[in-house]
């Protein structure tokens, strides 16, 4: 039995993604770190795992489930912030939320579809990557003596998790779940 490689995740509205496809073709262009550019902008709440494709259907299933019990909100995008030596990305503001969604994620990750302590991501600063991994360290320096004071302000509204699917050369959407009262724009 194949094992697919999963990421879940808050993906934000097209137009924001198209944004920060563009930050990270400059850094791309400009910084030679075009590793970002294999998944969409989102803020991961679940670091990748492996499943047997056969368990797909439960997985969506029960992502579903736990979506419905989820509401709504805004998450403010304020500026780039880092992690040196390597990781450049958009910083938000008003973490509360975001950090309430991952807590119950964790807990209904762990409880309903039993991954392992190894697996579950508890250290979580929730960003949108722009630059990582193959940025090296000078590369680093230069973008991000740039980067630290350059504007960038938007938000989106956090309406629904994602699940993503790696295709064995970049992420995809794989499946959307709609959170409780979302309102069809």
């Amino acid at each position: 039995m194949s094992k697919n490689l999963y990421l879940i995740a808050l993906i934000p509205h097209r137009e924001l993604r198209e944004e920060v496809r563009k930050l990270k073709l400059e850094m791309s262009d400009r910084f030679h770190a075009s590793h970002a550019l294999k998944a969409p902008a989102h803020v991961t709440l679940q670091m990748p795992f492996r499943r047997d494709e056969s368990e797909e259907q439960f997985i969506v299933d029960k992502l579903r489930e736990f979506s419905l019990s989820r509401t709504s909100f805004k998450v403010p995008v304020n500026g780039f912030d880092a992690f040196p030596p390597r990781v450049i990305f958009l910083k938000l503001t008003h973490h509360q939320p975001i950090e309430k969604l991952h807590n119950a994620l964790i807990h209904f990750l762990k409880n309903q579809l039993e991954f392992t302590e190894k697996e579950l991501n508890e250290q979580f600063h929730p960003h949108m990557t722009i630059a990582t991994r193959d940025l090296s360290k000078k590369m680093f320096h230069n973008a991000w003596g740039e980067l630290k004071e350059r504007e960038f302000e938007s938000a989106f509204l956090a309406d629904r998790l994602h699940l993503l699917r790696h295709n064995g050369k970049h992420w995809e959407l794989f499946e959307e779940f709609p959170f409780e009262g979302e309102k069809i724009r």
